[in-house]
């Protein structure tokens, strides 16, 4: 998408990758509450579940007949092995040293994000008592506002820079998200504060998710991008989204204190502050290399 983009648009070029993964976490989300409403629980038990699952089937088709009709990018063409000259890719510690970087720019968005788009269900649930159908009207309302800012946020960085863009969204989430865990916590605060807290904390991950996939691409050359970039993305992943449930469950049931994810969100996001600082604030507007 990037690399297909038009001068000073790869900012909103890059955010529909991660809009749609927006889109996708809301039709999970959604979908779950739907089944949750219609079906008794023991239906949803027995066999309900399984019908999220199965309607992925089509769409994954859908997804690889799209992608196989996709030309290659002119920037990937130019660079391919064949040509009289191609151009070699930089040093090995170089890339590295790119993609343990890319990986810390990217902690507070996957680390935040998973926690309060996904984990956010079970963790209604098991620390403050919500019902099944209360964590996901919680969860369909943070992802809401996550889905709501990323294309303007990539938008403003093809505007403002990259870098001022998702600082904003890591520094939002520094420091707002104790308080506003605290406010969903508060048996006496209003269903709609509750609810504008959850929306405001998804939009703030979104501010890094707009502008990200076009500041990975940025790191990269193109012998190299599609390799690093989709490492650092996958290692950043992994690591701070696919182990968050796991740290903050257990350390939650350790400790006993219901303000860990807050805790988890805001110090990787924190990380990712120092990282984004190293931003050039002018990348948005250099040629891809």
């Amino acid at each position: 998408m990037t690399e297909f983009a038009p001068p000073g648009r790869r900012g909103r070029y890059g955010a529909w990758q991660s809009f749609t993964v927006a889109l996708g976490l809301l039709g999970g989300a959604g979908a779950a509450a739907l089944l949750a409403t219609v079906l008794s629980e023991s239906q949803l038990t027995g066999w309900g579940w399984r019908v999220p699952f199965l309607l992925t089937l089509p769409l994954a088709l859908v997804a690889l007949w799209l992608r196989l009709r996709l030309d290659e990018t002119p920037a990937f063409a130019s660079a391919a092995v064949g040509k009289s000259a191609p151009v070699r890719p930089p040093p090995a510690g170089e890339t590295a040293r790119a993609i343990a970087l890319g990986a810390g720019r990217l902690m507070g968005w996957s680390a935040a994000g998973y926690t309060f788009l996904v984990v956010l269900p079970s963790y209604l649930q098991s620390t403050l008592d919500a019902t099944f159908q209360q964590a996901l009207i919680a969860t369909v309302l943070a992802n809401l506002g996550f889905a709501a800012s990323i294309l303007p946020a990539g938008v403003a960085s093809d505007r403002v820079g990259r870098r001022t863009v998702m600082l904003a969204g890591a520094l939002l989430v520094a420091v707002l998200a104790l308080p506003l865990l605290n406010l969903v916590q508060d048996p006496g605060a209003s269903v709609y504060a509750k609810g504008a807290a959850l929306f405001g904390a998804g939009a703030a991950v979104g501010l890094m998710a707009g502008p990200g996939p076009a500041m990975l691409a940025e790191m990269f050359p193109t012998t190299v991008r599609y390799t690093g970039l989709g490492l650092a993305y996958s290692l950043s992943n992994a690591v701070f989204s696919g182990c968050a449930g796991l740290i903050i469950t257990e350390v939650v049931t350790r400790t006993g204190d219901a303000d860990i994810p807050a805790y988890y969100a805001a110090a990787t996001c924190a990380v990712s502050v120092l990282a984004l600082l190293t931003l050039r604030g002018d990348d948005h507007r250099r040629a891809l290399r």
